[in-house]
């Protein structure tokens, strides 16, 4: 086990993965991480990065980055290029004077900061099918992919609110990415799904893997569907 970082920066700025592995963690087409994280070029056209402040070709990813790459991952279905997304992220690192807006419970959780996304969104006039809050019976509220990334995260409070670990997909509760644990590796109670999902795959049963590594069995299937969906979305590539 990995000694616990104190330091909010610490944290959000620690490397952990690289640009396809964000892919495969994810679930992610090959290239989407890099593009939404690094910018890319296109028909001669350079699209600025959503994450990065701008395009630095560096390979690594923090957790920082990781982590605003795991909330557009909840945008990958909505019709709109995710590029489109930048202004917004520009203005929400300006007004919270934070590197990685979307990696803190502030703009999310609390009502100041749905206020300030809200006014950010018009400002720049967002998309709707990229917006992060919306006004319902004159609440301000989480759209769908927001609260999907809000329930699938742990924010810490004691290290300023930021996100500390995370959910690769919401519905799979028992499978969690932790900077800070088996190098962020997608992991249920500290066992690689990957480990899991290969003993699975040489025939064990399901009871005596969760026997082997003091799971229970909703802990195994939970890690070989993760497993299942990951290779599923990088054969479909």
């Amino acid at each position: 086990m990995t000694e616990q970082t104190s330091d909010p920066l610490d944290l959000l700025n620690r490397p952990v993965y690289g640009m396809r592995q964000v892919d495969r963690v994810l679930a992610l087409h090959a290239g989407t991480a890099r593009r939404w994280i690094d910018g890319y070029v296109r028909g001669g056209r350079t699209y600025q990065p959503v994450v990065r402040l701008q395009q630095t070709g560096e390979e690594i990813v923090t957790w920082g980055e990781f982590s605003e790459t795991r909330l557009l991952g909840e945008f990958r279905d909505a019709g709109v290029p995710i590029i489109n997304l930048r202004p917004a992220v520009e203005r929400l690192r300006e007004a919270l004077h934070v590197a990685y807006p979307l990696a803190y419970a502030a703009p999310l959780l609390e009502t100041s900061g749905r206020e300030l996304v809200l006014r950010v969104q018009n400002e720049v006039g967002l998309a709707a099918a990229l917006q992060l809050v919306v006004v319902r019976s004159g609440q301000i509220l989480l759209t769908p992919p927001a609260e999907n990334y809000v329930k699938s995260a742990e924010f810490e409070p004691e290290s300023g609110g930021i996100v500390s670990r995370l959910r690769p997909i919401r519905e799979l509760d028992r499978v969690w990415l932790d900077p800070q644990r088996q190098f962020g590796e997608p992991s249920v109670r500290s066992v690689p799904t990957a480990v899991i999902a290969e003993q699975y795959r040489a025939g064990d049963p399901i009871a005596f893997i969760a026997r082997n590594y003091e799971l229970n069995e909703e802990d195994v299937e939970q890690a070989i569907r993760y497993e299942l969906h990951r290779a599923n979305t990088s054969e479909a590539a």
